[in-house]
């Protein structure tokens, strides 16, 4: 996983980064977390204890899902051109809450 904000410096970082250091062009994997459910659950929780989470898992997505890697090697990324996600899974939340608290303050 990885949240938009690290998505979108990473695509300026790499349109940015010296053409001399990328030996792979503009091929990379980058990767910035993984977690479950039930992890971001519990990280919400830290912030809002009352909060619930509930879900039915559709078999189809999840075999999409359980096909993928654990992890992605990003070490060329991080070697050629510095990459370096900024959020993590408590990050992502915090930002993620001041802006729905945003948005719920201009809506009302």
């Amino acid at each position: 996983m990885m949240y938009m904000p690290d998505a979108i410096r990473a695509i300026i970082d790499l349109t940015s980064a010296d053409i001399n250091q990328l030996h792979h062009r503009a091929d990379f994997n980058i990767h910035a977390m993984s977690f479950t459910p039930a992890e971001l659950a519990n990280s919400i929780q830290k912030r809002i204890p009352d909060f619930e989470i509930g879900y039915e898992v559709d078999p189809l997505r999840q075999a999409i899902a359980d096909s993928w890697p654990e992890a992605l090697d990003d070490s060329v990324a991080r070697d050629e051109w510095g990459w370096e996600p900024l959020y993590g899974i408590d990050a992502m939340v915090d930002d993620m809450l001041v802006r729905v608290g945003e948005r719920l303050a201009m809506a009302g």
